[in-house]
């Protein structure tokens, strides 16, 4: 049982080329372009936080009166002493928002700074 071999017959060996249709140039296109668009989108989150800090630097560094807080005094009291001609709910309101207190309740012998307008 011994098959002839021809020798003769051209064997294929060339390479097939890649064909893309227009779907897969745009697959290809979109994956290629990809880390394009994330790096824009890192540039841009980027420069608006160097832009907040940069708006930052111009500014001039203000000092604060500060107050320590007495066994028994409250905001009301603070504000009626430091600001007697003033609303004390006014008061109150800048001084918790300059400390970013929680509330507007004070421990005895909590360090406060005071707004400097009044």
């Amino acid at each position: 049982m011994s098959t002839a071999l021809d020798l003769g017959a051209p064997i294929a060996t060339g390479r097939s080329r890649l064909r893309l249709t227009r779907r897969g140039r745009v697959v290809f296109t979109a994956l290629a372009g990809l880390p394009l668009v994330a790096a824009a989108l890192v540039v841009v989150l980027n420069g608006g936080l160097a832009a907040a800090e940069s708006s930052t630097v111009g500014r001039v560094a203000t000092a604060f009166d500060y107050v320590t807080i007495q066994s028994g005094q409250s905001l009301w009291q603070l504000a009626e002493t430091i600001a007697p001609t003033s609303d004390p709910r006014d008061v109150i309101a800048e001084i918790v928002s300059l400390n970013q207190l929680p509330s507007d309740s004070v421990q005895p012998g909590q360090r406060l700074a005071l707004p400097n307008e009044f």
